[in-house]
């Protein structure tokens, strides 16, 4: 189902709102444009973003605000997740780390900001 840009900045709102969590504005840029229930592949990497409306089920299954509550999962690649820091706005870095070891391993920085790291996959 295809929604214009400016009904799904609706929903990231009201899924900021639900969640209490409040996601970085160049990933708010970038999620707008993907349509629900679709998946944004880096190009050549295996990589998979979600879209806004698989966000919340996905980091409920993997139980990610129990283990890093100031983390929000994005996207993955088996078993290795990328996610953003929603403990500090200001902070556009992507970050990743093993969905085993969630909570016993430090996030490990990707890169700047969500276009610098579909830019560089």
């Amino acid at each position: 189902m295809t929604i214009n840009n400016e009904e799904i900045r609706k929903q990231i709102k009201e899924l900021q709102a639900r969640l209490d969590i409040t996601l970085p504005q160049l990933y708010i840029d970038f999620l707008s444009n993907i349509d629900d229930g679709e998946v944004y592949e880096v190009e050549d990497s295996g990589i998979c973003l979600y879209s806004y409306s698989d966000l919340e089920e996905r980091n409920r299954t993997y139980q990610i605000k129990d283990f890093e509550p100031d983390f929000f999962m994005i996207g993955q690649n088996g078993d290795q997740a990328y996610f953003v820091n929603t403990g500090d706005p200001t902070d556009e870095s992507i970050y990743s780390n093993d969905l085993g070891a969630i909570g016993s391993l430090d996030m490990e920085k990707e890169s700047d900001s969500i276009f610098d790291f579909i830019g560089k996959k």
